[in-house]
């Protein structure tokens, strides 16, 4: 007869609490015996959630806790925020929860809500952003490979670090069932008593808590899990109430300008949109380290003035090619038609490279591909890393790309956009090739908290040289283009980044909150003499403008103005370029 083996632990089972089996040797402490007993004790689901929502207040808001010593210098000072801040969380957790108080089907849900906090914790105190309603709609537009640049060993152990004792809870509670009428008033019970008891006091500590949210708005999306579930609604549920998703077309009236009339050439432009640059970090613009040096040797032009619409790539890219301008983006009700829709209308061929996370609508209704489409092999080992590819991929195979295009379309002119993977964050070194890589040594991780300031800086840095080499490449390979089109190019990023200033990493802060650095974008331009003589362009005149004060409002109108396309919606007054067209001869 086999003997079985000893064990330390009966199996377990929810609600069922440890028990020796084994020599004491192999005992459990008895400390863990005790506080496993405590765990499986039955509750009601009411209970459940008051004692998740406690848990969170303490475990999860240390980032707001950390911000509030900060901005309060003093114990005395700070501590009596804490104090109000952490009845407004809990009460406001407890009256939320008070929705999922039923029966113990909740246990995923509730583990899910944990989970959501832990990590949205994980991400404010390692890079200091905070879970606004942009952060959480541009969070559900991450394709995948961004994603994972955001995981990380330390993601996992802050996570378990806040997780394990309520999952631990979760797996032994026994939650008492309840007749359904009972469920329902208590539930409302436990709501109305958390309402009325954070209400009040809020008001009584309104003297404390007013003038610190009206002063650091950044404070109300760091409220864990408060701020986390209230954005991510916010960003699921508002396109569905706010908009009708009506297209509303402005292409009546587009045509072609009297250039085309009598063209030797067709135009040919490329416009690249730019990913997470600074235009601090441009030597181009006064920057100490040379980042841009084949830019220069080609002697561009470069703007130093110039202002994002949005401070992520959700809120800018779409910006950038509305007619709206930013104040009429932000408060449009419905979808508009944009610059491509426009250009394509008027007759030009236009196409969309993306070697980004997608065009976030803008390219819907213009031909379109992903860069990493029908590469070869090889191309991909030089240029890939999985799925993810340095920008140059986009050179490959562009001349194939192009001649698949409409010949009619061709024979008037072509716009095309490439979309960068450019300076991306927080994996910074990955955007650089290793012929880019000057400055060293560079940060190597995506735990920008594990790297020293010169190290960040020069991963970032990498990520700039690599857009000069790839712009430089494309004005190359434009400039083989010119006995064939009239050649330009137009580069313009979509947001900048923070880069340890103020504390802040990354991108996505709220525009009135968000610092210079987040908003400050580059924009270079370069021209072949073909296309300079078609618009009567002034460089010298244009060289003496660097300093002007643009904004991606400028975008719309300036690109319809170099391609010479007429359209009501064309507005002059904002075309970068219109006072320094000269008059023919």
């Amino acid at each position: 007869m086999t003997a079985s083996l000893p064990t330390a632990f009966s199996p377990i089972e929810t609600g069922a609490p440890l028990r020796a089996r084994a020599p004491s040797s192999l005992r459990p402490p008895a400390w863990l015996l005790a506080l496993d007993a405590w765990m499986a004790r039955p509750r009601s689901a009411q209970a459940v959630v008051i004692g998740l929502s406690l848990y969170l207040l303490v475990a999860a808001n240390w980032a707001l806790w950390l911000e509030l010593a900060r901005i309060g210098g003093a114990p005395s000072v700070y501590m009596r925020s804490v104090g109000a801040m952490a009845v407004m969380i809990g009460f406001g957790t407890v009256a939320l929860f008070s929705f999922t108080a039923w029966t113990r089907w909740m246990k995923p849900l509730w583990f899910a809500l944990v989970l959501v906090s832990a990590i949205a914790q994980h991400y404010m105190l390692t890079y200091h952003v905070v879970i606004d309603p942009t952060m959480a709609a541009n969070a559900m537009q991450t394709d995948m490979h961004e994603t994972r640049d955001l995981l990380s060993w330390r993601l996992l152990f802050n996570v378990l670090l806040v997780s394990v004792l309520p999952a631990w809870w979760l797996l032994r509670v026994r939650v008492l069932p309840m007749r359904a009428w009972g469920q329902i008033w208590r539930n409302a019970a436990l709501l109305v008593a958390a309402l009325a008891v954070g209400i009040a006091a809020t008001a009584a500590m309104s003297r404390e808590v007013a003038p610190l949210m009206r002063n650091h708005v950044t404070l109300r999306y760091m409220m864990n899990p408060l701020a986390s579930v209230y954005s991510a609604g916010t960003a699921a549920i508002r396109p569905l109430f706010k908009r009708s998703r009506k297209l509303i077309p402005i292409t009546a009236g587009a045509a072609l300008g009297p250039s085309y009339a009598a063209q030797v050439r067709p135009p040919l432009f490329v416009m690249v949109v730019g990913e997470t640059a600074r235009s601090d970090h441009f030597a181009l613009n006064g920057y100490a380290r040379d980042t841009t040096p084949e830019l220069a040797a080609r002697e561009v032009l470069s703007w130093r003035n110039v202002h994002s619409c949005g401070t992520n790539t959700l809120a800018s890219v779409p910006c950038m090619f509305s007619s709206l301008g930013k104040k009429g983006y932000e408060g449009r009700k419905d979808d508009y038609e944009n610059l491509l829709d426009v250009a394509q209308a008027a007759g030009l061929a236009v196409l969309w490279i993306d070697n980004q996370a997608g065009c976030k609508g803008v390219c819907d209704r213009v031909p379109n591909t992903s860069a990493a489409v029908g590469l070869s092999a090889e191309a991909k080992g030089k240029l890939c890393d999985g799925d993810e590819c340095l920008d140059d991929v986009m050179l490959k195979n562009i001349d194939q790309r192009i001649a698949a295009l409409p010949a009619e379309r061709r024979q008037r002119g072509v716009l095309l956009v490439m979309h960068q993977m450019g300076s991306h964050g927080p994996s910074y070194a990955k955007r650089s090739s290793a012929e880019t890589k000057r400055f060293v040594p560079e940060c190597k991780t995506n735990v920008l908290a594990d790297c020293s300031h010169g190290e960040l800086m020069n991963a970032y840095d990498n990520s700039i040289a690599h857009t000069d080499r790839f712009l430089a490449r494309t004005i190359d390979w434009l400039k083989t283009q010119s006995p064939h089109f009239d050649t330009g190019l137009l580069y313009m990023s979509d947001h900048g980044e923070s880069l340890g200033e103020y504390g802040l990493f990354l991108h996505g802060l709220p525009y009135n909150i968000a610092p210079e650095v987040q908003k400050h974008v580059p924009m270079v331009a370069w021209f072949d003499d073909g296309l300079k003589t078609r618009e009567h362009l002034s460089t010298a005149c244009l060289q003496k403008d660097r300093e002007a004060e643009l904004t991606h409002d400028n975008l719309y109108h300036t690109l319809l103005g170099v391609l010479d396309i007429k359209t009501p919606t064309y507005q002059p007054t904002l075309d970068a370029f219109a006072h320094c067209k000269v008059a023919s001869n």
